[in-house]
């Protein structure tokens, strides 16, 4: 019964964590126009340093907050970064400078090691054939988040462009106040490893974690896979603008399906999927049928058929719970934290690179003067990284000889 009111705590951290950050998108181009005085075309370069400055501190820190909770437990480090998180709102809320909005990006990336330390304690607390199922859930409670949050900005921005931050602070506020009282710790002391600072910079961390038996080649598929699967939010509503003659409206519904699609998946598909192929499988099935799926987006002309073909791309999404329990189950349980620091930090490069790759390729393909004429070429181009993570996943290690 602990246990699964402590999980049930973890998955409403992370979906608190999810509207936090979706509830400030409305406001975003409103906000930046309003403490830089610029255009909007100039405005949006600065929401991008905002954006890219955040992954950026999420990289560095990931593995650092890994390894903090490996030493003193979940439990405490959880509870600081929501507590960080709700300052970070309040900082977002009152700034009237884009460099203090800066410093908040800064010190939100640093303390954005909820999802990461959740993971870990959803790892400590399930067995290992229930920990892909688990972190499903922990997907579905992000992706309900993801298409709440929004809708929730929306709402708060009636009252203002700094309302949906201050919402956001009370809530993350109030989330740990409810931590304080209901999470025990997850880690006991025999199971915690001494801290060591040299081992928590993100490169020592990627090492001690590729020595394990497997991991290497596994870190290596989940960057491709995450760099593949970050061209929905980076060059989605570009793309269905382009290719479809989309507005605002219907490029909104179209990403809310997909992420209440995901949420079904991950929340009830997973589980079923680990018991009957395993881990790996899983993962392999996943990968494919998104390969498929990208080169799919990258040919269709028909919005009807791209919104039609939603819920069996959304099926894919059963490989990142699949990769992340296999990962999990191949580290040792006072490696736990270190893994899901590196998880974050290789997210944290993928979701800094798509937007820049992604969006570089759709201008090269629909620009005036184009050799060739391709809204559709960031999802091809995400079929062939998704494609080469598949065939990491099944070809064989090549074994070294052994010298005679």
């Amino acid at each position: 019964m602990q246990n699964r009111l402590a999980l049930l705590f973890i998955l409403v951290t992370v979906m608190i964590d999810s509207i936090g950050i979706g509830i400030i998108f409305p406001v975003m181009p409103d906000l930046m126009r309003e403490v830089t005085g610029a255009d909007l075309s100039s405005a949006s370069l600065w929401g991008g340093l905002l954006a890219t400055s955040f992954a950026a501190m999420q990289f560095l820190c990931g593995p650092v907050v890994g390894n903090l909770s490996d030493r003193y437990g979940r439990r405490p480090v959880m509870l600081i970064a929501l507590v960080v998180m709700a300052v970070d709102y309040v900082i977002m809320a009152a700034a009237q400078t884009v460099w203090l909005l800066l410093a908040g990006r800064l010190m939100a990336g640093a303390a954005a090691a909820t999802y990461a330390t959740a993971s870990a304690y959803v790892a400590d607390i399930s067995p290992p054939q229930e920990r892909a199922r688990n972190f499903g859930l922990i997907g579905a409670a992000f992706g309900l988040g993801f298409v709440a949050g929004p809708l929730i900005g929306g709402i708060a921005a009636e009252w203002g462009t700094r309302a949906p931050f201050w919402v956001a602070a009370a809530v993350a506020a109030l989330n740990a106040g409810f931590g304080l009282r209901a999470l025990p710790e997850s880690l006991p002391a025999e199971r915690r490893r001494p801290f060591a600072l040299a081992r928590a910079n993100p490169f020592a961390s990627f090492r001690a974690i590729g020595r394990l038996p497997g991991l290497g080649r596994m870190l290596a598929i989940m960057f491709l896979y995450t760099l593949a699967f970050q061209s929905y939010p980076s060059v989605w509503a570009f793309y269905g603008t382009e290719r479809f003659g989309w507005d605002a409206w219907w490029n909104g519904i179209s990403l809310a399906a997909f992420g209440a699609c995901m949420v079904v998946v991950q929340g009830f598909l997973v589980a079923p999927a680990t018991r009957r192929f395993g881990e790996r499988r899983t993962a392999g099935y996943g990968m494919a049928l998104e390969t498929v799926t990208f080169g799919f987006y990258g040919v269709v002309t028909s919005g009807f058929w791209a919104l039609a073909f939603t819920p069996i791309a959304s099926i894919a999404g059963i490989a990142g719970p699949a990769l992340s329990g296999l990962m999990s189950n191949a580290t040792p349980d006072d490696q736990q934290g270190e893994l899901q620091g590196v998880l974050a930090s290789i997210q944290a490069v993928g979701m800094g690179l798509a937007p820049m790759v992604m969006t570089s390729v759709f201008w090269a393909f629909t620009r005036p003067g184009a050799s060739h004429y391709l809204p559709g070429a960031p999802f091809l181009l995400s079929g062939l990284l998704m494609a080469a993570a598949v065939a990491l996943l099944v070809l064989p290690l090549r074994r070294r000889p052994v010298a005679t």
